[in-house]
């Protein structure tokens, strides 16, 4: 064989080499960054539960309330984004903990452990105003859409946005529509968008009123922060939790509760509390945001009278350009979108497992008739109070009263049922969860009696 042809066949492989990668750390730095994006990947896979609740906590309601709060004091309540988030996510994790270890959703074992009065109390108030909430934010989904395309109908649009949220429920396999909601949770992304192209943010004062408390102790100021507590640890949300951990369990193949109630792994626990807290992270993040972008618009030029979120994307228009105020009407529709559907869910779940009928997303409509006639008959509520005119702020000011009255009740029960060993066994509160559970009762029950109480005086 000629020298020249042995030269070349050996030199190749060098320089197919050099053509791909110049220096050894290039190779290092590709090794390096399929690293990243598989641990990216797995941390996707790791998420469910805990951030589709903690994005329904955003939701239309919440967005008007947290565009009020930021509209009427600036930037002074911001540190209550910041002072919620352990709160909520200590809550929720003791929800999804319960339903990882128990294998039932909160009224199953409310069920199993205290008077039936207790349940039905509960169930009856959680359905009353999750209803109330449903409705109010149906109507904002159609104010919002409104904005875009003003000839479009209202009563059409609510019914529309039902229609669509009923049919991926009852005819949406699980599997596929847990995925939706985990993708729409995203949507949220679209407030911080908003915040951050808005011109000349003042940084050093938002940031100051985000880690220093401030009050001045109106009766205004009080009923927002009760509004505030309200909205982000709210009881749909901890039965919500509670029984999408055990739908992922039926997902994973445990279809009967003995199968469900097999030890839970330290992994298991691990993953559910990334999950979760990742969730809360996100839904206070938004809150956080939601309020600079209205304070450093709205209330910089005196707009202080912000009553729905559609209000604050119209109000956002001239002050913050056309893209901020199109991407917060975006976001209230997508919120929505994720919202209703938790909302109509947490409340049959309560209910079905109040009165032991079969229950589950995971079940086709014929097998679990009771289960989906819960959802239907709330979305339908939702449709006829926007149809015959019922004022949104007072059904938010409604279903406020009732989170009031409901949501210290159901935690006592929660940091009850997951401090007890005898239900928990070894997956059972730390001592300090369990206090802070319970500073969070007290907290939550200053907030429900101020809530009643500004009504009143």
């Amino acid at each position: 064989m000629p020298q020249d042809v042995i030269e070349r066949v050996f030199e190749a492989p060098s320089e197919i080499l050099d053509k791909t990668v110049t220096t050894s750390s290039d190779l290092i730095d590709r090794v390096h960054g399929h690293g990243y994006i598989q641990k990216a990947k797995n941390y996707w896979r790791t998420l469910g539960p805990g951030l589709t609740t903690g994005a329904a906590d955003d939701d239309p309601s919440g967005i008007a309330t947290y565009s009020q709060t930021g509209a009427q004091y600036g930037f002074q309540l911001l540190w209550l984004a910041i002072f919620t988030f352990p709160l909520m996510a200590i809550v929720q994790e003791m929800c999804a903990r319960i339903g990882l270890v128990t294998g039932r959703g909160l009224a199953g074992n409310i069920r199993t452990y205290f008077p039936r009065w207790v349940l039905y109390s509960c169930a009856a108030l959680l359905f009353g105003a999750n209803t109330l909430n449903l409705g109010a934010d149906l109507g904002a989904m159609a104010k919002a859409t409104q904005l875009l395309y003003p000839k479009i109908n209202f009563e059409g649009l609510v019914i529309a946005f039902a229609v669509v949220s009923l049919s991926l429920q009852i005819y949406t396999t699980y599997e596929r529509y847990a995925r939706y909601l985990k993708w729409l949770a995203l949507i949220l992304i679209t407030y911080i968008f908003t915040t951050l192209s808005i011109p000349d943010l003042d940084w050093p004062g938002i940031l100051k009123s985000g880690l220093i408390p401030s009050l001045t102790f109106s009766r205004d100021q009080i009923f927002l922060i009760c509004a505030i507590l309200g909205t982000t640890i709210s009881p749909y949300l901890f039965f919500w939790q509670t029984s999408q951990e055990v739908e992922e369990q039926i997902l994973e193949g445990k279809t009967n509760l003995s199968l469900r109630r097999e030890e839970t792994s330290d992994q298991e626990i691990k993953d559910m509390r990334i999950d979760v807290w990742s969730g809360m992270f996100l839904s206070n993040l938004v809150m956080f945001f939601i309020i600079t972008a209205c304070a450093a618009t709205l209330f910089k030029n005196g707009i202080t009278n912000i009553q729905t979120a559609a209000d604050a994307a119209a109000a956002l228009k001239p002050l913050a350009g056309q893209n901020a105020s199109l991407l917060f009407t975006l976001g209230i529709v997508g919120t929505g979108m994720l919202t209703i559907p938790i909302l109509a869910g947490s409340a049959a779940y309560a209910l079905a497992e109040s009165f032991r009928w079969k229950q589950g997303l995971y079940r086709k409509l014929k097998d679990a008739n009771a289960f989906y006639g819960v959802i239907i008959f709330s979305m339908l509520i939702g449709i006829v109070l926007n149809s015959v005119g019922f004022d949104p702020i007072k059904a938010l000011i409604y279903s406020a009263i009732a989170n009031g009255l409901i949501a210290p009740i159901i935690l006592a029960l929660i940091v009850y049922i997951s401090a007890s060993k005898k239900i928990m066994g070894t997956r059972v509160n730390t001592w300090w969860v369990t206090i802070l559970g319970w500073l969070i009762i007290g907290v939550m029950l200053l907030a429900g009696l101020a809530t009643i109480a500004s009504f009143i005086i």
